[in-house]
């Protein structure tokens, strides 16, 4: 029996995004004691990270969550399933009893993995 094989993709380093609170360009906190809208805020800042880093969220492998509140988890996956593809990567969620910045109810961090022939 001959065993066949598949080559992987080719792709370039992987991009460790560092966790994103909900912070605007000037550094203020958006969305007060409100889940969903500091989800939406970190989820534009991740944008515009990979953007940056020549990536999108379809190239994400793995989302790590830290969220200091369960209230409003729904309302939060909601606001980042508008941000994910359809088939979503590896991801965990962690409560956690405080972020740095005492306001901030949740923090994303990612990892992408751009293919090469992009």
């Amino acid at each position: 029996m001959r065993m066949t094989h598949s080559n992987p993709p080719t792709v370039a380093p992987p991009i460790y995004v560092s966790g994103q609170i909900a912070q605007d360009a000037q550094g203020n906190l958006v969305g007060g004691g409100d889940l969903a809208a500091q989800t939406d805020q970190v989820f534009q800042n991740l944008v515009h990270v990979l953007d940056d880093n020549g990536a999108t969220f379809g190239d994400v492998v793995k989302i790590q969550t830290f969220i200091t509140t369960m209230d409003g988890l729904q309302a939060s996956r909601e606001v980042r399933s508008r941000y994910l593809p359809d088939e979503p990567p590896a991801s965990t969620a962690v409560q956690v009893a405080a972020l740095m910045v005492p306001e901030a109810l949740i923090e994303v961090e990612v990892v992408a993995v751009v293919p090469v022939d992009r």
